[in-house]
């Protein structure tokens, strides 16, 4: 009796073992994933700024700022690439100079290359990635500065797209080194048809969405202009993290037409200025004729004032967390410069951050 009672007992665990195995096989991918987006969704991102000036040398501000949020990586214009006037040849354009010391900081190289190059009809590409990459080696080895990742910022086109992606496989190949670029949302809603250069990620410019114009629209940002291509974010095949804006300008119109851009510009500024006056929530009239920064303004031009509340970063971040596929490794805001800063609270990024 005792004999069976253990056979039963033997049979009943034995029986029990198979069924775990079976559950354990089956269960265990999905408890796999779970883990996985768990672990990846506590994963905090992190703060990043792009530095777009000419000279590097950080104020006061600019510099707590830096340290409040603890900044760990720099994104810093080397140079420009545009055309030159008589020749048509490729050159660089205001490469940057170092003031400071940046041993604290992850570098990342920045060049901004003008569409109009790779719109070169016998653009020698090869060549271009060379001095391209050579240039921004001899700053580093001037200013004693390594990297480990390099940033090609160009909104190429249909008609510049192929000696642009030519010009990024040729390019990462000299580097050897981690490859972002930059993306514009149209370039994420056609990306079949623009193309998804070999780079190893992507920043969505999340801005400069419009034509800059005279009538009441932010060219900056417009919520229902970004609409349009949010949905596509979710097809698009490179992971992205997000460049957002935190400048503003004024937009310069005579005789209702646009004369230009004027940047360091926001309406804080310009009411405490007797020249102008404010005439609509972002339209202020030139009362008399003056120079403000170098620029004259004739007596009734208009200024229209484009810049990014908190309100409207929070809105990005809203709708960027419903839409993204992945969560940004980071959020690079443009640009790191005083003026702008000014502007915010300064607990405003990681405000922006916890979105996500």
């Amino acid at each position: 009796m005792v004999s069976n009672i253990l056979k039963s007992h033997n049979f009943l665990l034995l029986g029990l073992n198979v069924i775990f195995q079976v559950l354990l096989k089956r269960l265990f991918p999905i408890l796999f994933l779970f883990l996985l987006f768990s672990c990846s969704k506590n994963e905090k991102t992190v703060i990043s700024f792009y530095y777009w000036k000419t000279i590097l040398k950080f104020s006061k501000t600019e510099r707590e700022v830096l340290n409040e949020n603890n900044v760990q990586k720099l994104y810093i214009r080397y140079f420009d690439i545009g055309v030159h006037p008589e020749t048509k040849n490729p050159i660089p354009v205001s490469p940057i100079r170092f003031d400071e010391n940046l041993n604290q900081y992850a570098v990342v190289p920045v060049v901004f290359i003008q569409n109009k190059v790779m719109l070169q009809p016998n653009l020698d590409v090869n060549d271009l990635a060379e001095k391209t990459f050579d240039f921004i080696e001899q700053i580093n080895q001037k200013n004693k500065i390594s990297c480990d990742e390099i940033q090609i910022d160009c909104d190429w086109t249909l008609n510049s797209k192929d000696n642009y992606l030519k010009f990024v496989e040729v390019f990462k190949k000299l580097s050897k080194k981690k490859l972002s670029a930059t993306i514009r949302l149209h370039q994420v809603k056609y990306f079949k048809k623009t193309k998804i250069p070999n780079v190893d990620s992507g920043v969505l410019m999340y801005y400069n969405m419009g034509s800059i114009a005279p009538d009441s629209l932010n060219s900056i940002y417009d919520q229902k202009a970004a609409s349009k291509y949010l949905k596509s974010l979710k097809k698009y095949p490179l992971h992205l993290d997000l460049a957002l804006p935190i400048y503003s300008w004024g937009v310069h119109i005579r005789n209702n037409k646009v004369i230009g851009l004027r940047s360091k510009m926001n309406i804080k500024d310009l009411l405490q200025d007797s020249n102008f006056e404010k005439i609509s929530p972002i339209f202020f009239r030139v009362k008399q004729s003056n120079y403000k920064n170098g620029i004259f303004y004739e007596e009734k031009d208009l200024l229209k004032i484009e810049e990014i509340s908190t309100k409207d970063l929070k809105e990005m971040a809203d709708d960027l967390d419903e839409n993204l596929p992945q969560k940004p490794k980071e959020i690079i805001f443009y640009d790191l410069d005083e003026f702008n800063l000014n502007n915010y609270e300064k607990n405003i990024f990681e405000q922006v951050i916890s979105e996500f």
